[in-house]
């Protein structure tokens, strides 16, 4: 039932008559059966079977029995009838909501309804026309001339308003709601107060009816000439737009209004402007259409509209929008002179009742709640129906593909989804206006964040977007938003919306929506219609003259803005805010004083009082601040809390006023809501999803409290059924009586997917009728029936449908006084219903039931166990098919209970594990679990710990093959020496034991001897942890015995610290490690590890030895002949110490590598080769010179490293003197020594001389240290010392070069080139000369001359140029020149003019420009044409205008590369450009980034394409933005002119977005690309399907090094193509697939293929979608070569840091990982630390954004520089 109709007041038979053509659609149909039964509710003489009851009857016949019975039921007695329409009901299938609602509302009530409906009918023709008339009516041709002159208006109209249509306004799909007006009768409303606390409802004066049937407004508007016809809609609706567009139809000969006939649309609000009084000729021809003619013309087109009426339509739009209010005739009323002046209000009122111009066509628009003012005169009404999801859909679809938003077509589906996803914006969506915001928002939105929880924080984010679009914004925003300051924006515009937020408070104040050019300031004006918060509307005055006017986008946007108003200055006072405060009701009564706005203007002021909007409300508020605003919040929350106190308010306003409480978020006003309500009464009004999802907020917010919502009466929308379960209900007062109740009415709600009964008094009978009824529901996905009285019985009435509901994910069934017997029918269903997943119970209070497909799990909790109990479950258990997990935790379990358990246990088929913990297990009961490894093949674990807490875990070999692992951990159990030899008795033979803990008992010395002796019975062991066991210092000499005479014992590692440790492994190489040995023991430890003959590797790290301990040692190494590595970290107490071990290079000559660093870190290696590093020593005067001498006594080395000794320039110096004693065969690094500039130049001046340095066999490399603040004259010096160095006249390789980087920060701008020129002066054998950013970078041959000059990113502004053009002219054998990204202007241009003459062999000229220069281009053409040497090409980010182009397109068809991207030009110049490319027959490069392509040039470049089949380089990135997914064709002819280029190596088509269609087009040509190497297809939209077939493509590519996917939608298909495909592709050296969607399958079949990848140096998996990325880290181990690796984004934890520590080591060419934004924590931290020591080529590792506290982050940083936890 329509909202404000009282079922009494309509007779049931017109009901039927009124709805029989719908009832006649929806019985055609019906089935045969139905049509039968109903059919025999007829008495039988008037019962005509005749063939119905045939097995096929006709269409026909049953159309004619449907149509009988009708016919007959319209005019039998009421009771009948209403008997006929109850059966109709309840027998027919897919009658719409509205219609059963009503029929059901006329048939339900037993009191017969007598009234009689009459109407009179007309036979419409028109009255004949006075004879007198007749005789004056003039010629015809003025009327048609003015038609002509309307029709011209209409036309230029509708041109203006439809300009920025999505979509096309068509009336055949525009959907109309008729309403039948009841006119001229009073009821009172029928709705209650509240609670009827002596709250009276008001009462209503009218009611306009109620919604009958929907039909086209095409043809609705058939038939309406002659009459008065309103049409209803809300604001927004598009109302003024379709009467625009039924003009335009007119003016085009067609619609319902003959072109012949006069078509007059007149808009209230522009009516409101004419104040004086009118003649009706007045307002046709001054205000209508002004023209200029004369008074005998003006009077003949009079004359002949008043002689024939009927030939005239007078459209009225905006009736809601007019300020005066039509008087309603309620006597006989007479004509109306037309040639009087009357106010306007009367003209409008004289027509719509027949006083003026009788018979003419009369169509009103306006808003539902004012159609009550034309009540009694209309003669049909209608009401525009809002859009559904589908017309929405279409609607977003036109506005993301439409031309102006061609770059965000392919958002639109994702756009579309967030719309339908939000209630908010769904709603708002319904009408055409807001739909357009919501777009508007959206295009926004998929960039920023995600959409708001209040409509009220919906509009604010919508006039964020409205701002955005501002141009002089958008630039300034990127770098706000990169800031994630959501409301910078506002901040940014502030004045500019306190003036426009104070127009719309003036304009609500005064009830104004148009306003004028004086109202506004020129430059907020001008922003306001650049934004689009404006619409431009022409006014003609009352004068005739047409100016501007404006009004907002919509009036919720002038609403909302005088709300910001109202919240924000305090030019609005308290008590202005109190008047404007008041809650809407849906009640519409005469007496309503309405105004021509929305009335959100009070939701969205409560939706402000929210605290998510403080801080956007502080940024716009005026002085007052923060305290202002929350002053002016806390009184709109007192507002609202006087509102919820109020005992009067009745149903629609309580609505409202849970809207309000919901915008405001408080959940303390939510309480106070229904603590004044025990039942909150909706009844009689229509409710939408928003109704509901806005009581779910109130109602939740009493958590267990009892509350009731009555919705009597009221319609609703089945979507409300999808909001309708976020309201849950507690209440002991429901109980069985009202589950049966239930029951009878939970099979209709078929989408219902969340049932909760909880804390009432439901007993077993309760449950059977719930039980009974649920399997109606199927899309149930939870019950909770907690707390209750269900007992056993009422369970297992729950658990018997189980196998009914397939989509049951969760049950709950807690404390309902069930026992272990429940539990024991709950685990024997596990057997039957194998969707169980966890059966949980925790002693008397939960009882949980969760269903999955996954492994099974049982929970009993804290249970009372007894042995019959035990052997109860252990036989349901033995049924059960597979069960992951038992956990028994919390019960007492003695030793009968645990050996019956025990004893059923082979008998399960458990697969992960049983938990037993804090289950008072004694000692006494470990003999029975131990056996279990023996006894129990499945069993491969034992956890027992007897301390505090107590934890038993019994873990199984989870189904997989006979497993070699078999683990016993016995720690803190108490054990005695006795207590082991019973464990050992029960543990049998055990032979596939691998790990047994011990620690942490008390088995003392005795005990260690006991298990030792238990050794050589342990075949499978591999680590036996003994630790914490009282064992004294007698345990290093009988591990030493155990190490010599065990083959298998190879790791022993001891401990004496805080903790005492005792662990022994058994590996291949054998190993004693111990952090704290006492000096004294050192020799009887070495002693007994000479008789070692097995590899041994010696941990002494952490043990402080002295001096004398490391002279001792030293003794006994040479002896130790299986020894392989010692390791004395953190264990040499002085320097002299260390330089003591430094001398094993010349004790022994096992010893191949010793490196010293962090705090006396000492290694031995066996190595390849010999290598000495000692870094951070702090070596100085005599212990330096020891060193030296030590080294200079030992072998030759490979490698010494000195780097970070503080050596200074004195140190430096004495070790470079002592290189040419030094046997060193690679390099020496004497890095970060502190060296002055002074000992730069001696250290070059002093290795110039040196004769052993030279013998290096390609190549002298001489690298400085960075920023060590050489200046100009240094500099120089040292291009002269290098220059004359004999170190390169002695190689005997012609290609031989002297390399030189340094990198100053100076080195910029003029500096730059004077160095430069300074450099070339002083040498003559440099060969290549470049500085790039900061960085000299120097190439010296002997007689040679300069090949190539680059100033690269330096600053350099042209003018700075010409110091060189005297050197660069003496450089005839210059071949390359480059000058890119400097500021060259037309000095730069006019240098490089300059010069080329000179340069016959230039080939390559590269001028590519950060910012966008005319100049440069156009000056360089004349002579780059000239430059006939020239092949490459590099011009990007340069304007070229027409005569450039002109003259380049000359030179292009000689070049071999070029690059033009970035550039600037006009659509004809880049024509001609491209098509100049197609004579480029011997291009290899081509770089066309960025270009902006239309329909003409993209065919011309495809054309290109197919002509140069010589390329082997194509970069052709973020073309296909500007073509645009609506163009896909065009990417597709793209694609397919590639095909023959077979010689390309390197392509990159990033950001094409070509999506299916283009990767499938691309897959078909890849393989004819045999020879690329790098392909880049970032940001193409490839789906995982698409991505699975590209891979597959590629597959011929056997070259491929550089595979770069990233930005797209890739996932584990794609993966596990990788895994097949990338293996054959052995080449590959870079991969790159960030920012895709693969999860764990995917990064396990990832993992296999980096394993395969030999030559891979970088991999990215930046932001992948999942933190499970170990598989993969793991894979890089087999990755030798790597360089880079990038994991950031991936909320990755620790285990993954774990990992990479293990592979760091294994990498030694690995310079950077980057793990920003992931979950590392400051033990992951730690460990990467630590790894870093041993891994020195490694530059970097980033940790910004991880779980690490700031001081943590400075202390790690601290202590290893290469940690990064910047944001840099």
């Amino acid at each position: 039932m329509d909202e404000g109709v009282d079922p009494e007041d309509e007779n049931v038979n017109y009901v039927l008559a009124q709805e029989s053509p719908e009832l006649l659609h929806i019985l055609r149909g019906q089935s045969p059966t139905v049509i039968m039964k109903l059919c025999q509710m007829m008495p039988s003489d008037a019962c005509w079977n005749g063939n119905l009851a045939s097995s096929s009857p006709s269409t026909a016949a049953v159309t004619e029995h449907i149509e009988a019975m009708l016919e007959y039921f319209r005019g039998a007695n009421n009771a009948d009838c209403r008997n006929f329409l109850q059966t109709l009901c309840l027998l027919c299938e897919d009658i719409p909501m509205h219609l059963e609602s009503r029929l059901m509302s006329v048939a339900g009530y037993e009191k017969s309804v007598c009234e009689h409906f009459t109407s009179s009918v007309t036979d419409g023709k028109s009255s004949s026309l006075p004879s007198d008339q007749l005789i004056k009516r003039p010629r015809i041709d003025y009327w048609m001339q003015f038609i002509g002159e309307v029709m011209h208006l209409l036309h230029r109209r509708w041109e203006r308003l439809s300009e920025h249509l999505m979509r096309q306004v068509q009336l055949e799909n525009v959907w109309v709601g008729l309403r039948t007006a009841n006119r001229g009768r009073d009821r009172p409303d029928q709705t209650p107060g509240s609670a009827n606390k002596g709250g009276k409802t008001p009462e209503s004066d009218g009611d306009y009816g109620s919604m009958d049937s929907r039909v086209t407004l095409e043809t609705f508007l058939q038939g309406f000439t002659g009459k008065v016809t309103v049409l209803l809609g809300p604001a927004g609706s598009g109302k003024t737009l379709l009467m625009s567009c039924l003009g335009q139809q007119w003016a085009h000969g067609l619609g319902p209004i003959p072109s012949s006939y006069l078509f007059v649309l007149l808009e209230f609000r522009q009516l409101n402007v004419l104040s004086r009084p009118l003649s009706l000729s007045e307002l046709l021809f001054q205000h209508y259409v002004p023209i200029n003619e004369s008074d005998h013309k003006k009077e003949a087109i009079v004359d002949y509209l008043l002689s024939n009426p009927e030939q005239s339509c007078w459209v009225l739009d905006g009736y809601d929008e007019f300020h005066s209010k039509l008087a309603k005739q309620e006597v006989q009323r007479e004509q109306l002179n037309p040639e009087k002046p009357l106010p306007v209000a009367d003209l409008i009122s004289g027509l719509l009742n027949r006083q003026l111009l009788p018979g003419c066509t009369v169509m009103v628009t306006c808003r539902l709640r004012d159609v009550l003012d034309l009540e009694g005169i209309s003669d049909k009404v209608g009401q525009l129906l809002g859009w559904d999801c589908y017309e929405i859909k279409e609607y977003v679809d036109n506005f993301f593909g439409d031309k102006g938003h061609s770059a965000k077509r392919a958002l639109g589906v994702q756009a579309a989804e967030l719309l339908l996803s939000s209630r908010h914006l769904l709603a708002m969506s319904s009408l055409p206006a807001l739909c357009n915001i919501c777009c508007i928002y959206l295009e926004h939105l998929l960039l920023e964040s995600t959409i708001p929880s209040t409509l009220t924080q919906v509009y604010l984010s919508v006039l964020d977007s409205f701002l955005s679009r501002d141009p002089d914004t958008r630039g300034s925003n990127d770098e706000l938003n990169t800031m994630k300051l959501p409301h910078s924006i506002l901040s940014q515009h502030r004045s500019e919306l306190c003036e426009l937020s104070q127009l719309s408070w003036n304009g609500l104040e005064d009830s104004k929506i148009l306003f004028m050019e004086e109202d506004i300031s020129q430059e907020v004006l001008e922003f306001s219609i650049r934004t689009g918060l404006f619409s431009q509307v022409e006014l003609r005055l009352e004068d005739g003259m047409l100016v501007n006017s404006y009004c907002f986008t919509h009036l919720t946007l002038q609403e909302f803005l005088a709300a910001l108003r109202i919240m924000t200055s305090d030019d609005v006072s308290d008590t202005q805010l109190k008047k404007r405060f008041s809650l809407r009701t849906r009640w519409t009564t005469k007496a309503d004083q309405r105004t021509v706005f929305t009335d959100s203007l009070y939701l969205f002021v409560c939706g402000l009082a929210s605290p998510h909007c403080t801080a956007a409300l502080v940024q716009l508020g005026g002085t007052g601040g923060q305290n202002w605003v929350q002053k002016r919040q806390s009184l709109v929350l007192k507002l609202l809390k006087n509102l919820c106190h109020s005992n009067t308010l009745t149903g629609p306003k309580i609505l409202e006023l849970c809207h309000c409480v919901q915008e405001s978020q408080d959940h303390q006003l939510a309480q106070q809501v229904v603590g004044a309500r025990p039942t909150l009464e909706l009844r009689n009004i229509q409710l939408l999803p928003n109704d509901i999802q806005a009581l779910a907020f109130v109602v939740n917010s009493v958590r267990d409290s009892g509350i009731g919502l009555d919705f009597g009466a009221c319609t609703m929308e089945s979507e409300c059924l999808d909001v309708l379960p976020r309201c849950h209900f507690r209440r002991r007062m429901y109980g069985d009586k009202f589950a049966e109740k239930l029951s009878s009415i939970l099979p209709k709600f078929t989408t219902l997917k969340k049932l909760e009964f909880c804390g009432a008094s439901l007993t077993a009978t309760g449950a059977a009728s719930l039980a009974s009824a649920l399997p109606s529901c199927p899309d149930i996905t939870e019950i909770n029936l907690s707390d209750n009285e269900l007992k056993d019985d009422g369970i297992k009435h729950i658990a018997d449908i189980f196998t009914k509901l397939p989509r049951l994910a969760l049950v709950k069934l807690g404390r309902n006084h069930s026992s272990l017997k429940a539990v024991d029918y709950l685990i024997g269903k596990m057997s039957s219903f194998l969707n169980i997943q966890q059966v949980h119970a925790d002693g008397l209070k939960e009882l949980t039931v969760t269903f999955s497909q996954n492994s099974d799990l049982i929970s009993l909790l804290n249970q009372k166990w007894s042995k019959p109990n035990m052997q109860k479950l252990s036989e349901s258990l033995a049924c059960c098919p597979a069960l992951s997990v038992l956990d028994i935790s919390g019960g007492r379990l003695d030793v009968e209970t645990l050996r019956t358990l025990t004893r059923f246990l082979p008998k399960f088929n458990v697969t992960q594990k049983i938990v037993a913990n804090d289950s008072c297990l004694t000692v006494e009961g470990l003999p029975i679990l131990t056996a279990l490894l023996s006894a129990c093949p499945a069993v491969v674990e034992l956890h027992i710990r007897l301390q505090s807490p107590v934890q038993v875990s019994i873990v199984f070999s989870g189904g997989r093959e006979a497993t070699n692992e078999v683990s016993k951990l016995l720690s803190c159990c108490g054990l005695l020496p006795t207590h082991l030899a019973r464990v050992w008795r029960s543990l049998g033979s055990s032979p596939d034991l691998t790990l047994l803990d011990l620690s942490s008992n008390c088995l003392g010395n005795r005990g260690l001897r006991i298990l030792l002796d238990f050794l050589p019975r342990l075949r499978s062991i591999q680590e036996i942890n003994a630790s914490n066991n009282g064992t004294g210092v007698e345990r290093v000499g009988m591990l030493a015995v155990a190490l010599c005479s065990h083959n298998n014992l190879t790791d022993i590692h001891i401990s004496d610290g805080d903790e005492e440790q005792v662990i022994l492994k058994f590996c291949p190489d054998k190993r004693v490690n111990n952090s704290s040995l006492p000096p004294s023991d050192m020799t009887t430890l070495c002693r007994r590890l000479v008789q070692c003959r097995s590899h041994l590797e010696l941990d002494l790290s952490h043990s402080s030895l002295s001096d004398k301990a490391i002279e001792n040692l030293l003794k006994v190494l040479p002896k130790m002949t299986s020894l392989q590595r010692l390791n004395v970290s953190h264990s040499i107490a002085s320097t002299t110490g260390a330089l003591m071990l430094v001398r094993c290079l010349t004790v022994s000559q096992r010893v191949t590598s010793v490196e010293l660093r962090y705090n006396l870190f000492l290694d031995f290696f066996c190595c390849w080769y010999q290598s000495d590093l000692l870094t951070h020593c702090s070596l100085k005067g005599d212990n330096l010179q020891r060193l030296l001498e030590i080294l200079q006594q030992g072998p030759q080395l490979s490698v010494l490293d000195l780097s970070s000794n503080q050596l200074g320039d004195e140190g430096v110096k004495h070790v470079v003197d002592c290189l040419q004693g030094l046997k060193i065969t690679s390099y020496v690094n004497l890095s970060n020594n502190g060296l002055t500039q002074q000992g730069v130049m001696d250290v070059a001046n002093t290795l110039c001389t040196c004769n052993n340095v030279t013998a290096v066999e390609v190549r002298y490399v001489c690298a400085f240290v960075r920023d060590s603040s050489l200046e100009r004259a240094h500099l120089v010096r040292l291009a002269e010392i290098v220059s004359i160095s004999p170190g390169p006249t002695k190689l005997d390789c012609s290609t031989a070069l002297f390399l030189a980087s340094i990198e100053e920060r100076w080195i910029r701008s003029e500096e730059a080139v004077t160095l430069l020129c300074r450099c070339l002066d002083v040498s003559s054998n440099i060969h290549t000369i470049r500085v790039h950013h900061t960085t000299l970078h120097l190439s010296l041959m002997k007689s040679t001359e300069l090949a190539s000059h680059s100033l690269m990113d330096c600053a350099v502004d042209g003018y700075y140029l010409a110091s060189m053009k005297s050197i660069i002219s003496r450089c005839p054998l210059l071949t390359e020149l480059d000058f890119s990204h400097n500021n060259l202007g037309i000095e730069g241009a006019e240098f490089i003019c300059s010069v080329l003459p000179s340069l016959p062999n230039l080939t390559s000229l590269s001028i590519g420009s950060k910012e966008a220069s005319v100049t440069v281009v156009e000056k360089l053409s004349e002579a780059l044409l000239q430059a006939a040497a020239i092949q490459c090409l590099n011009l990007s980010g340069h304007v070229i205008s027409d005569t450039g182009a002109q003259i380049l397109s000359r030179m292009l068809p000689r070049l071999r590369s070029l690059n033009l991207s970035h550039c600037e030009w006009s659509a004809s110049a880049g024509l001609q450009l491209i098509k100049a490319l197609r004579e480029c027959v011997s291009l290899e490069g081509l770089c066309l980034d960025c270009w902006q392509l239309n329909e003409e040039s993209r065919t011309c470049l495809a054309q290109a394409l197919r002509k140069i089949n010589s390329i082997r380089r194509l970069k052709l990135n973020k073309i296909a933005t500007e073509i645009g997914p609506s163009q896909a064709n065009g990417v597709l002819d793209l694609l397919a002119a590639m095909e023959g280029l077979t010689q390309t190596q390197e392509i990159e088509l990033e950001g094409w977005r070509m999506a299916d269609r283009g990767i499938e087009e691309l897959a078909r040509v890849l393989p004819v690309w045999t020879e690329l190497r790098k392909i880049s297809l970032s940001k193409n939209l490839i789906s995982d399907q698409s991505g699975d077939m590209l891979l597959e493509a590629l597959h011929s590519c056997t070259h491929l090094e550089e595979l770069h996917l990233p930005s797209n939608s890739l996932g584990d298909l794609t993966a596990a193509r990788m895994a097949v495909v990338l293996p054959s592709l052995t080449h590959i050296t870079v991969l790159d697939i960030s920012e895709n969607r693969i999860r764990y399958e995917g990064s396990v079949s990832l993992s296999k293929a980096i394993m395969c990848m030999k030559n891979l140096t970088k991999i990215y998996l930046t932001s992948v979608g999942t933190p499970e990325l170990c598989p993969v880290a793991a894979s890089l181990a087999h990755c030798p070569l790597l360089q880079d690796v990038g994991l950031g984004w991936n909320n990755c934890g620790d285990n993954v840091a774990v990992e990479l520590v293990r592979v760091m080591p294994l990498c030694q060419r690995l310079t950077r990982i980057d793990l920003e934004s992931n979950a590392v924590s400051v033990s992951g931290a730690e460990a990467l630390a630590r790894a870093l020591e041993s891994c020195p080529a490694l530059q970097l590792i980033r940790l910004w954004r991880n779980k690490v506290s700031p001081s943590e982050a400075r202390r790690l940083s601290l202590r290893e520089r290469r940690l990064n936890f910047s944001s840099t």
